[in-house]
């Protein structure tokens, strides 16, 4: 990591050298809570819930993308990332979690392209999610949710780390 000082501002920049090229990318400083979310579903997060999805939020943003964290009781109970598909991220995340998902949170650092997560978030027995949102699909993407009474959070911040 460089740190770079100009007129008192830091600009942070990450370099991964690979012997196909070089990609620069500015280091991921977002900050979230809850006051900059938004509930989508028709099921809210109780205060605890809360408590888990921005913990699950702030550990994904370190994770590869793609990435999808699952926690409970501020605790990672399944964490999986630099995959190809989202969906794929979903179903190790899960399968690590095992039965320890029931109830437990999962945190997106991307948005649902499609139903898919939701619906394998569901079979986890998932009680709420957080990604930042801005899929063409997600209405039906929280329609899902709603559908399976799990919560949903939207952050309009994106973690994505290459």
């Amino acid at each position: 990591m460089i740190m770079m000082h100009f007129y008192k501002r830091i600009i942070s920049k990450e370099i991964k050298i690979t012997p196909f090229g070089t990609l620069v990318q500015n280091v991921d400083t977002k900050e979230l809570d809850k006051d900059t979310f938004k509930v989508v579903t028709k099921t809210k997060p109780d205060s605890d819930v809360i408590e888990d999805l921005i913990f699950a939020w702030k550990i994904a943003k370190h994770v590869k993308s793609n990435a999808i964290v699952i926690a409970k009781d501020f605790k990672t109970l399944g964490i999986a990332g630099g995959n190809t598909s989202r969906v794929e991220s979903c179903e190790i995340a899960l399968n690590k979690a095992c039965d320890g998902s029931k109830d437990a949170v999962l945190a997106s650092d991307g948005f649902f392209p499609a139903i898919d997560n939701i619906q394998y978030a569901a079979q986890g027995r998932i009680k709420a999610i957080i990604q930042p949102g801005g899929s063409i699909k997600d209405k039906d993407v929280i329609e899902t949710a709603d559908k399976y009474n799990i919560a949903m959070v939207t952050t309009s911040l994106r973690h994505f780390k290459h």
